[in-house]
């Protein structure tokens, strides 16, 4: 039996649609579970005799169905909230129906002996930066000072002593969860890394309330993002410098700054790749800065992160292709 790519995202997921073209267009199937169109749009039917789950998952809408001995390889790409055939649910029910279906389908996904990108509890046990900085460290990166305090006093000892002052960042969401409450509930669209200044002196006291993340500002010459792919390793150098708006984050993406391929030191590109397997990733978004005086400094990895935009400002970095080539060889592979 041909084995097959089970990707698992939302619908607005662009990143999604280019990679199953181009498995498609190779002569592979892939199949798409979108969790905001699941369960209503999807119908499951899978049963254990004994030994191992068997089943089809189908959907309703195409007709499409896939069948869990067909998966070869599972594309986690990225979360969103169920959507059930009644509509949206509200207060404990609403808890209950999303603990019941995450607990029900990823317990049948976990089950499968297949090829990963990557597996769930891989992703769950590498996103925690502090964790991420320490073991950076331990692997040879120079790593930023850095402080997680809920004491104002803290953050004013920890500024005076910095060479080149502090920054502020927030670590489980560049978005600030807006995406996780009502469009009409949200009060704000994100928080950039912020450099702190005197203007933010009084918003400090806020760390009382919230416990903080501030790090040592590093000079910087110019940016690295580096996307792990399997084995491939593909290097975007990023001139943050070029722009005032992408001086301290670079992720403005008003700011019309050169992103440019770049050609690691075998040194630091093995240890990106030792860095991202270490954690049992197949996958991996590794931020680099680089200071004028040619250091490379560890940031964060993310074990999701978006890759298409780069592609799209570097045209000879085909993340699209490596990613589909490797799911769909994975998959062809599994069971031999």
């Amino acid at each position: 039996m041909p084995k097959r790519v089970l990707i698992v995202t939302n619908k607005d997921d662009l990143h999604a649609d280019i990679v199953a073209t181009r498995i498609a267009a190779d002569g592979g199937v892939p199949f798409r579970l979108d969790l905001d169109r699941y369960p209503a749009d999807y119908a499951l039917g899978c049963g254990f005799d004994g030994l191992r789950w068997q089943g089809t998952l189908r959907h309703s809408s195409s007709g499409g169905s896939l069948t869990l001995d067909e998966v070869g390889a599972v594309w986690m790409r990225k979360k969103a909230d169920f959507l059930y055939p009644s509509g949206p649910l509200a207060g404990q029910e609403k808890a209950h129906a999303d603990a019941e279906t995450e607990h029900i389908l990823l317990g049948l996904l976990r089950s499968l002996d297949c090829y990963w990108m990557s597996h769930p509890d891989a992703v769950r046990g590498s996103m925690w930066k502090p964790e991420q900085m320490q073991r950076a460290a331990r692997m040879g990166f120079a790593v930023p000072d850095s402080l997680v305090t809920n004491i104002r006093s803290e953050v004013d000892s920890f500024r005076a002593a910095a060479p080149h002052g502090i920054v502020f960042k927030a670590l489980s969401s560049l978005s600030t969860a807006a995406g996780n409450v009502p469009p009409e509930e949200r009060v704000t669209g994100g928080l950039a890394t912020t450099r702190i200044g005197d203007e933010h002196d009084e918003m400090l006291d806020a760390v009382a309330e919230l416990p903080g993340f501030f790090q040592h500002y590093v000079p910087k010459r110019h940016e690295l993002r580096v996307t792990v792919i399997g084995d491939a390793l593909f290097a975007a150098r990023i001139h943050s410098q070029d722009d005032p708006r992408t001086a301290t984050d670079w992720r403005d993406m008003s700011a019309e700054i050169r992103f440019e391929a770049a050609e690691l030191p075998g040194d630091l590109a093995r240890r990106c790749l030792d860095f991202v397997h270490s954690y049992g990733l197949t996958f991996g978004a590794i931020d680099l800065i680089v200071t004028p005086d040619g250091e490379t400094v560890f940031l964060e990895n993310n074990p999701v992160g978006q890759f298409l935009f780069v592609e799209q400002l570097v045209p000879e970095l085909d993340m699209t292709g490596a990613v589909a080539r490797r799911l769909a060889e994975s998959a062809a592979g599994c069971g031999r």
